[in-house]
């Protein structure tokens, strides 16, 4: 297999228009090529400065998961961190978790931000949404968002052997009128709903028992409750 590395976007388009496929951080698509065969070419954007970029609003889909620190909003930092072990987070990139990943565990995060997706094609660069980047799976360079007034994540304990555990992320965000974003894994299914939040938390979760996190089982519905009451709780003070 040979593994190309661009150092810039039209070097990485090149790669593209010759067939190469997206390696991202290797943690996961190492052991399916072993199985399955390797690819005659893989590109790394690793050397790639669109897609290194992390700073207010931004971070590159070839940043290491061990680089995201509390620069970005509290959300992403803590799901970053919660992320396999210390050895996988200095080796997995933002780009192989969200695009490459069945577990997605950064998706919550990128949802509640409402971030947008910087990916590229042979063609160029352009601008896409989460969902349509999930559903065709481009290159990914950067995710880029707007930063919200406060935002809270909580991923329980996970049982051994079992499914993905439960993740809740929330974040609010000061548009013409305050809104709640909410974002639950729940096993390998992904939610998102939003609600005006000026009227406070019963508002909010009145709201939502009527959308698809509402018909969550018990218990995932008291972790986004008790969720939501703690990141309004934090936004009463901004």
């Amino acid at each position: 297999m040979l593994l190309r590395l661009p150092t810039s976007l039209p070097e990485a388009q090149e790669c593209l228009t010759d067939g190469a496929i997206p390696v991202g951080g290797a943690t996961l698509v190492w052991a399916a090529w072993q199985r399955d065969g390797f690819p005659e070419q893989a590109v790394s954007l690793r050397e790639v400065p669109e897609a290194n970029v992390l700073g207010a609003g931004e971070v590159g889909a070839a940043v290491l998961l061990h680089r995201i620190d509390e620069g970005v909003p509290e959300v992403l930092h803590r799901a970053a961190a919660g992320i396999g072990t210390g050895a996988v987070r200095r080796a997995a990139t933002v780009g192989g978790n969200i695009v490459g990943s069945t577990l997605r565990c950064l998706l919550p995060a990128a949802l509640v931000l409402d971030a947008r997706a910087q990916v590229l094609a042979a063609e160029g660069p352009f601008e896409i949404d989460l969902a349509e980047l999930l559903a065709k799976k481009p290159l990914l360079l950067s995710l880029h968002w707007r930063d919200p007034l406060v935002s809270g994540y909580r991923k329980v304990a996970e049982a051994p052997g079992g499914p993905p555990p439960l993740v809740v992320a929330t974040a609010v965000h000061a548009d013409d009128r305050p809104v709640l974003r909410v974002a639950v894994r729940d096993g390998y299914e992904f939610l998102s709903e939003s609600a005006p939040c000026d009227a406070g938390a019963d508002s909010v979760l009145d709201a939502l028992s009527g959308t698809t996190i509402g018909a969550l089982p018990a218990a995932a519905r008291e972790v986004v409750r008790e969720q939501v009451v703690t990141v309004l709780e934090r936004a009463g003070g901004h």
